[in-house]
C-alpha cells in the first residue's frame, strides 16, 4: 500500500505539499520502520530517480515493516538546479533546521522529524553538479556499539566497491539527526557531474532492496553477490568533509590527470590549474597514497575549492585510522 503523508507539525497549504510530500509503502506484517531520502541537494538526480523506482517497486515486494520515501528533500534546491536552495542555504548543514525558518530550514526541520521517527536510516547523494564520487555508503562512527554494528552491516548490505565510517562530530547533517536520536544511518554517493546515469539509478535501487533484505523486510536475503570492498573506518576529525579535501592552490581552469577509482601515489601528478587571462599553469600533486575517491568534474575553481580527494586504502579489506 502506497500512502501520501504529511510530516508532523507542517501545515498543509499548497504551496508546501510538493515539498513535504512523502510516500509510506506498508508490508502485511509488522516490522522496522525504514526511510530513504533524497535531494538534500538540488542537483543530485539520480538518488530521486532511485527513489521514484522504489515508490514503484516496493508494493509489490514489501512483506514486512513500513518504508517511507522522500524523492526531494529540498524542493527549493531542486527548482535552482544547485546544491544550495533558493535561500542559500545548504540543508546538509543547518539540520535540524526551523520549522519557522527559510524554505531550506523548513525543509531540515522536515526531514529532521521523519529521521527521528525512523528505526532505520538511508539517504542517497551524488558529487552533484561539481564532482563524480566513486561508489561508496558511508556512516559516522557512532559511539553507542550497537548502533555502529548496525550500521556496518547496513553499509555491507548496500554492496558498493567502498564502505567509510567517519568521525562523528559534526552537527548539522541528516546523519548528525540520526547520531543524536540513536537511529542507524547510513549513506551513499555515487558518481555526479553530469547526465544522470541508468546504472547509478540501479545500484540506488538495489543497494536500498539490499539492505531492506538485511533488516528481513524482503525475501530472498543474501541472494546477490556480495563486493569485496575497499572498508576504511578512519576516526580523524573531520575526515568525511570531502568540501575540505586537497584545497586549490589558485583560480583557473582544471584539468584532471588521474581517473576515478585508481590508484594513485603520493607526489604523482593530480591535475593542473591553468589561468588563461595569465597564462600561468600550476600543478597539482597527490597528497598521499591510495584511490581516487573523488574528483573535481566543474573546470572552474576558486582558490580553496576541493579537487578531490584520496581514500588512503590500496587493495581490498578494512584499515581502521586512528582508532581507539
Amino acid at each position: 500500500m502506497i500512502r501520501l503523508r504529511q510530516p508532523a507539525g507542517q501545515p498543509i497549504m499548497k504551496e508546501n505539499i510538493e515539498m513535504s510530500k512523502t510516500y509510506q509503502i506498508t508490508g502485511k506484517k509488522s516490522g522496522p520502520r525504514v526511510l530513504i531520502s533524497a535531494g538534500v541537494h538540488g542537483d543530485e538526480y539520480e538518488p530521486m530517480l532511485s527513489v521514484l523506482e522504489l515508490i514503484k517497486l516496493l508494493p509489490a515486494t514489501l512483506q514486512s515493516g513500513t518504508v517511507t520515501l522522500v524523492p526531494v528533500v529540498n524542493t527549493s534546491a531542486f527548482r535552482q538546479g544547485t546544491r544550495r536552495g533558493k535561500d542559500g542555504l545548504d540543508l546538509a548543514r543547518i539540520c535540524p533546521g526551523n520549522p519557522q525558518g527559510t524554505e531550506s530550514e523548513i525543509a531540515a526541520a522536515a526531514i529532521s522529524q521523519l529521521i527521528r521517527q525512523a528505526d532505520y536510516y538511508i539517504d542517497l547523494h551524488t558529487g552533484g553538479c561539481l564532482y563524480d564520487i566513486f561508489p561508496l555508503a558511508g556512516y559516522m562512527l557512532h559511539a553507542s556499539p550497537a548502533v555502529l554494528e548496525k550500521q556496518q552491516a547496513m553499509a555491507k548490505a548496500f554492496n558498493l566497491p567502498v564502505i567509510w565510517g567517519t568521525d562523528s562530530t559534526p552537527d548539522g547533517r541528516t546523519l548528525s539527526v540520526a547520531r543524536d536520536a540513536n537511529v542507524p544511518a547510513i549513506y551513499a554517493e555515487y558518481g555526479g557531474s553530469g547526465v544522470p546515469q541508468k546504472k547509478i539509478v540501479q545500484a540506488y535501487t538495489t543497494g536500498c532492496i539490499g539492505v531492506l533484505k538485511q533488516l528481513q523486510m524482503m525475501g530472498d536475503a543474501g541472494t546477490e553477490e556480495q563486493a569485496t570492498p575497499y572498508w576504511v573506518e578512519d576516526y580523524t576529525p573531520d575526515g568525511g568533509y570531502l568540501q575540505g579535501k586537497m584545497p586549490a592552490p589558485v583560480e583557473g581552469i582544471f584539468e584532471p590527470s588521474v581517473a576515478l577509482g585508481a590508484e594513485v601515489k603520493k607526489g604523482e601528478l593530480w591535475g593542473t590549474i591553468t589561468h588563461p587571462t595569465d597564462n600561468i599553469q600550476q600543478q597539482v600533486y597527490a597528497d598521499t597514497n591510495g584511490i581516487v575517491l573523488f574528483l573535481r568534474t566543474a573546470p572552474f575553481v576558486k582558490t580553496g575549492d576541493a579537487l578531490g580527494g584520496i581514500l588512503p586504502i590500496t587493495k581490498p579489506g578494512k584499515l581502521v585510522i586512528n582508532g581507539k
